[in-house]
């Protein structure tokens, strides 16, 4: 009986999980563009303002009319914060257990040519590509390359096309395409725990404590936050190529398409960024 019902089973927890990630997703990566355009369109009416004046957005949705400023610095107000976190936490759990169940628990993950690995050995290579990606990542943003924010992107992109020839030469690649998504996902989600929610707390307890705030601190956090507005796009991307064998990874320039996917997702999402 526990077999028949087994099968069952998987798929409402496959479903159950799929719902999740995807709404969460939504929550966050819609949170994400939408400040991003508030932030742009601050820019632009602090460019404008005369002197004196306060740059505000205008707003209307729905039934109600807002209007939303920027401030200088940090300056604490006798009112509740409002964080925007825990999208991300859910997102990636979800992400993560669906990567699980469909294909560290399954035959999903190997490769079915001589060379591919197979069993526990491929389901650490996957693990590893997860870690090592965020690590790189954080590396690079922080060593003196990083500095340049063109040729930062550049470098990204390059070990997102190495990753793609790489994990379509080990993985299926059904799999390879959704790991490569996964690893930018993976950095998007540490980006928020632990490089701008940090950011954030600092700069709240320096005020609360008297001490001088330290403004750079907000700039590394916009700057890890503008990189997951790019991210957003391919990553969704790779979601939808699943829906697409023939075209995306089960042609025989897989690893090319992709590097084409995540490039066109980077300018449309510049697009986006600005619209």
């Amino acid at each position: 009986m526990l077999n028949e019902w087994l099968p069952l089973l998987k798929e409402w927890l496959h479903l159950a999980l799929r719902w999740t990630h995807i709404f969460a997703g939504i929550l966050w990566v819609g949170t994400t563009f939408f400040f991003t355009w508030l932030d742009g369109r601050l820019t632009e009416e602090e460019r404008d303002a005369r002197a004196g004046e306060r740059a505000q957005v205008w707003m209307v949705h729905s039934g109600g009319f807002y209007v939303v400023e920027k401030q200088k610095g940090v300056e604490l107000l006798p009112r509740h914060l409002h964080w925007f976190r825990y999208e991300a936490l859910a997102t990636w759990l979800s992400g993560f257990a669906l990567l699980v169940l469909l294909y560290y628990l399954s035959d999903g993950l190997t490769y079915a040519g001589e060379d591919g690995l197979g069993g526990t050995a491929a389901v650490l290579v996957a693990l590893g590509t997860l870690v090592a990606g965020w690590i790189i990542y954080d590396l690079l943003w922080r060593s003196p390359l990083g500095r340049n924010e063109k040729a930062g992107a550049v470098a990204c992109y390059l070990l997102l096309v190495a990753a793609s020839y790489g994990l379509t030469r080990i993985f299926s690649g059904r799999a390879a395409y959704i790991h490569v998504g996964a690893i930018m996902g993976t950095i998007m989600f540490v980006n928020v725990w632990e490089r701008i929610l940090p950011a954030q707390r600092q700069l709240i307890a320096a005020t609360k404590e008297g001490r001088e705030v330290d403004m750079t601190l907000a700039a590394r956090a916009k700057q890890r936050s503008k990189h997951n507005t790019f991210m957003a796009v391919p990553v969704v991307f790779t979601m939808l190529s699943n829906h697409f064998a023939t075209s995306t990874y089960g042609h025989q320039y897989n690893w090319l398409i992709l590097s084409a996917l995540i490039l066109l997702g980077f300018l449309a999402a510049k697009f986006v960024r600005r619209a």
